[in-house]
């Protein structure tokens, strides 16, 4: 049995993900800034070479987790692996690294669909981690984490009333101060927007290739946006929902 290229943190202890998701960066539609970025950053992390810990958000079913994974599958055989951590999981963060300090291997701990409260403790264990704390981080883990909040934490009516103006200018108070601190402690932010038409259909044309299904005409695409608009979102995740039915009540 081959070693695994990923694992998840369960029930304190890393448990080897014996078949991953196998995500190409190919088949990533309508975030070519983004994969660019990413891959970039991960190659320096693979090369030993300086990197940053990684904050991908925005729009839900954009590409956000799907990315991660496609960078796991393209630099795999050149020693990166995952460590999935979830977010109430968080708090394990010290137990999380300890066996992974000093290993040849480069490991993303990848935190999907992360937002906690404000007094979470889950906050401080992440904020050590991105920064660290009297124990030096070890150069060979980097944080991926997704969220559909920008500042990873919920905005509240409380947080616009902190809001005051110094000298004709507007500063947050310190609810949002502190929101964004955590945000800030992720070198590479990567925003994800919502597809417009033309790339929910060009999605839509891949994921159904893929499928084998290679009909494509008017009937189909007013279909796949019917599709999407009874669903209120055009995404990647849709569109693969879409062809996904369409090959299968047309095999």
């Amino acid at each position: 049995m081959t070693d695994p290229i990923a694992y998840r943190w369960h029930r304190n202890a890393l448990q080897p993900v014996q078949f991953p998701q196998v995500v190409r960066l190919d088949q990533l539609l309508g975030i070519d800034r983004q994969k660019q970025a990413a891959r970039q950053n991960t190659e320096q992390f693979v090369q030993e070479r300086p990197a940053n810990h990684v904050l991908l958000t925005g729009a839900r079913g954009t590409g956000k987790s799907s990315l991660v994974k496609a960078l796991l599958n393209e630099f795999a055989d050149q020693g990166l692996r995952l460590v999935e951590v979830p977010p109430h999981d968080l708090i394990d963060l010290p137990e999380v690294v300890a066996p992974l300090r000093g290993r040849p291997e480069r490991f993303m701990l990848y935190v999907d669909d992360f937002s906690v409260a404000a007094d979470d403790p889950a906050l401080t264990a992440l904020k050590t981690a991105l920064d660290g704390g009297i124990e030096e981080p070890p150069e060979n883990v980097l944080i991926y984490a997704t969220s559909n909040r920008r500042h990873l934490m919920p905005e509240t009516r409380r947080d616009n009333q902190e809001y005051h103006w110094v000298d004709d200018e507007l500063h947050p108070g310190e609810s949002t101060e502190e929101k964004i601190s955590l945000s800030e402690r992720f070198g590479l932010w990567l925003s994800f927007l919502p597809f417009n038409q033309q790339q929910y259909l060009d999605a839509v044309r891949m994921h159904l290739a893929a499928l084998g299904h290679d009909g494509w005409d008017e009937a189909t695409e007013k279909e796949a946006l019917r599709w999407a608009l009874n669903r209120a979102s055009r995404s990647g995740r849709v569109a693969r929902q879409f062809a996904r039915d369409r090959a299968g009540r047309s095999a």
